[in-house]
């Protein structure tokens, strides 16, 4: 049994929670919940000790083992059947079980043809699925999962929903896909407010009971409110009387006995919109006859031509493994074509959000250093503002 007491953490002046109690008994799955940045993935790297708490414990059998999933892409094995297999818990008998593995990945979407490529050789997304199968082939006590249904197709996401239903052990898992979740988990836990709770069934169940809850308390706040102006409105009225002077002590005592709820404080909403930049001209970028693939592999974009027009709006679709992020990294200018050219207008103003994009920030600067170092005309006045748009108030200090 995993069992967290009086945990609490903070960031600066943000309290993330605050008090949290819970317990996750084997065989249990749970779902946890809460907006982002209210400390879902922090309360996780708690529980894996990557992050100290500020108050309470996080305990567990000796024998317990934990698996998680990691948003780092590190790979040590030659191949991918390697790596997947690498994942496999100590079999004392020596039982080559690495059929196990070649099934997870043929689960998760990884082609057969795959398997002894090097892990360095995959897309984005098949990287991530490859981590997803080390972790899943591992057989721990307890699965922790931080979005894992990311960059997967609607068939591996089928496959991994049943694997986790069937699952024997104990799961606590975050994604902001509802309905996978409550296809999975047997309990919700949401982090609202600074306080966490935990319940048996569906996000619906939990979010339905906090609104239910939360229209109780500004009910009874200003029902207490109203009680309370009258009643110092008695005291206003009376208190030179003598006839009234017990009734007016009453009044007053009764005041300072009663504790005044305070208005539930709005919870922020991510809120911001894209500027667009003028373009005067007819075709933003054009593709002519573009070819590329990886190594001696086979060509995952060949002979491609299309033009981009003002005020297209494309969406590329296809298997993981086939070539989208690939296209997106060409036309940005990050890989070279093997032949072909990509054009862009003379007006264009290019911005790209890649598929791992954490690699794209530098560790050594702060929030707000990256944000200025977006455009050179950028201020620290606007940067504040659009750390605070995308609710990473306190990581871009006034000052």
């Amino acid at each position: 049994m995993l069992k967290v007491s009086g945990l609490a953490k903070s960031y600066g002046g943000q309290v993330l929670f605050e008090d949290v109690n819970f317990t996750v008994s084997p065989g249990e799955k749970v779902g946890l919940v809460g907006r982002n940045g209210h400390g879902k993935t922090t309360l996780m790297k708690i529980i894996l000790g990557e992050v100290e708490s500020d108050e309470g414990s996080v305990s567990f059998p000796g024998h317990f083992r934990i698996g998680h999933l990691s948003q780092r892409l590190r790979f040590d094995k030659a191949t991918v059947l390697q790596e997947a297999a690498s994942g496999l818990p100590k079999n004392e008998d020596w039982i080559d079980e690495t059929y196990k593995a070649e099934t997870v990945l043929a689960g998760l979407g990884i082609r057969e043809e795959l398997f002894e490529a090097s892990p360095s050789a995959l897309s984005g997304g098949y990287q991530v699925r490859l981590n997803l199968a080390k972790v899943l082939v591992s057989g721990p006590d307890i699965l922790l999962l931080d979005e894992p249904t990311n960059y997967l197709d609607i068939l591996s996401m089928r496959w991994l929903k049943r694997f986790l239903r069937d699952w024997d052990g104990a799961l606590m898992m975050i994604t902001h896909d509802r309905d996978f979740m409550d296809g999975v988990t047997t309990h919700t836990m949401g982090i609202h407010r600074a306080r966490v709770r935990k319940v048996s069934g569906p996000t619906g169940k939990l979010y339905a009971q906090i609104l239910r809850e939360e229209e109780v308390y500004e009910q009874t706040r200003e029902n207490d409110e109203r009680k309370r102006k009258e009643t110092e409105k008695f005291i206003a009225r009376f208190r030179a009387s003598a006839t009234k002077a017990r009734a007016v002590q009453s009044r007053v005592k009764a005041l300072e006995k009663k504790e005044r709820l305070e208005k539930l404080s709005d919870i922020r909403e991510l809120d911001f919109s894209f500027n667009e930049a003028p373009f005067p001209g007819k075709y933003l970028l054009e593709a002519r006859d573009l070819s590329f693939g990886y190594g001696d592999g086979p060509l995952l974009v060949k002979d491609l031509s299309f033009a981009l027009a003002k005020g297209d709006r494309v969406g590329i679709i296809g298997k993981n493994g086939r070539g989208k992020t690939t296209l997106l990294n060409l036309l940005a200018g990050e890989l070279a074509p093997l032949s072909g050219t990509v054009a862009r207008n003379q007006n264009t103003r290019m911005a790209y959000f890649g598929q791992t994009n954490i690699d794209r920030l530098n560790p050594q600067k702060t929030v707000e250093e990256e944000v200025l170092s977006s455009h050179p005309d950028l201020t620290r006045g606007p940067a504040r503002k659009i750390c605070e748009a995308m609710m990473l108030r306190g990581l871009c200090p006034r000052g």
